[in-house]
């Protein structure tokens, strides 16, 4: 299992999506607040269908509180369209905490300097960056090929 974490997510129907992801690939999701939207919104419950019941998610006031539950601080991974290493040079490991920033901006200053860990997804220089659901999806689908989960 996969930690994946959304700090601050303000799009409610890319955290349904990502939470579909992560039913159907047996991962846990941790959400941070503040949210953009009500955890009950409709286009949540929309891009999540009928799945949202059987998600293993869990929601924290903040970054400290969330990082409270972390036993190995060197395997999280946070995702910025700035870091230089990329996700394809990282061995994931089964546990691994990947860490996604509001869709608007990204991660903050103040915690990308919580992890030594940044990596980014390459892309054409014709973009900024990738929506986060397909983010999410683009690292989720090469830890699991790592770890050779089914």
């Amino acid at each position: 299992m996969l930690n994946i974490v959304l700090v601050e997510p303000e799009i409610p129907n890319n955290t349904g999506n990502i939470g579909r992801l992560c039913v159907g690939t047996g991962n846990r999701l941790h959400l941070i607040h503040p949210f953009g939207f009500e955890i009950n919104d409709k286009n949540l419950k929309r891009s999540g269908l009928d799945y949202w019941v059987h998600l293993d998610w869990h929601q924290y006031q903040n970054v400290t509180q969330w990082m409270e539950q972390i036993p190995d601080k060197s395997r999280v991974f946070l995702m910025s369209s700035h870091a230089v290493k990329s996700y394809y040079d990282v061995q994931f490991e089964e546990g691994d905490w990947l860490v996604f920033g509001k869709e608007s901006v990204g991660l903050g200053a103040e915690v990308l300097a919580l992890f030594e860990n940044h990596l980014t997804i390459p892309m054409s220089p014709l973009i900024r960056s990738y929506n986060i659901a397909n983010s999410v999806a683009f690292v989720v689908g090469e830890a699991r090929r790592q770890i050779g989960l089914k």
